[in-house]
């Protein structure tokens, strides 16, 4: 998934696959997954041969020129998450199925209640929070999950969560606007400067 197929809620998978020859890590479970060796997938070796002077030089490598330097989460890219692309001018956050990959121009969250939480993060008050934080900027850090980690989101209750989860998969955006802004206790006149943003 690239940061140009991130949209508002949702993503655009465009059928672009990366190759992910990890150099091996320790699972959730503390079971050793062993590293891919390029020689398993001959097809995938003639494709990365070609490109042999500059992979030999990598300074990230891990074991072998083909494999990818350790990672302490690489389990977590294959988890449900939450990305946004950071380098983006309008903050837009997807729920993003397991399995699927991300670029290095992204950020992404994992763990639990992730659909509400992606709902929250699109919100127009959120929107308007981030604007506040970090502007219009398009590059560096805009995006950092620095940006984002100390945003309040309140822990709902389980009714609350429902009712924001069905709202986001019958796509009523509006209406998570309306219960937000209801949980946040915001009155008209603060509203009206969230909505003429």
């Amino acid at each position: 998934m690239r940061g140009r197929d991130i949209k508002r809620y949702s993503y655009e998978f465009a059928n672009i696959y990366l190759i992910n020859t990890h150099n091996g890590y320790i699972d959730s479970h503390g079971n050793q997954v062993d590293r891919i060796d390029v020689n398993n997938y001959p097809a995938i070796k003639r494709h990365l041969d070609k490109y042999w002077d500059k992979i030999e030089k990598r300074y990230d490598q891990g074991e072998t020129p083909y494999n990818l330097r350790n990672c302490a989460y690489m389990e977590d890219f294959n988890r449900q998450k939450i990305a946004w692309n950071r380098i983006a001018s309008e903050k837009q956050y997807s729920l993003i199925d397991e399995g699927i990959y991300i670029q290095d121009s992204m950020h992404f969250i994992t763990g639990k209640k992730l659909e509400y939480l992606c709902a929250i993060l699109n919100s127009s008050l959120f929107s308007w929070l981030m604007n506040l934080i970090v502007g219009k900027a398009a590059g560096g850090n805009a995006g950092n999950s620095d940006n984002i980690r100390d945003l309040y989101v309140f822990k709902p209750e389980m009714n609350l969560e429902i009712e924001i989860i069905d709202l986001l998969n019958s796509k009523q955006f509006k209406h998570i606007d309306k219960v937000i802004f209801k949980v946040y206790q915001l009155n008209e006149y603060e509203i009206s400067i969230i909505e003429n943003l």
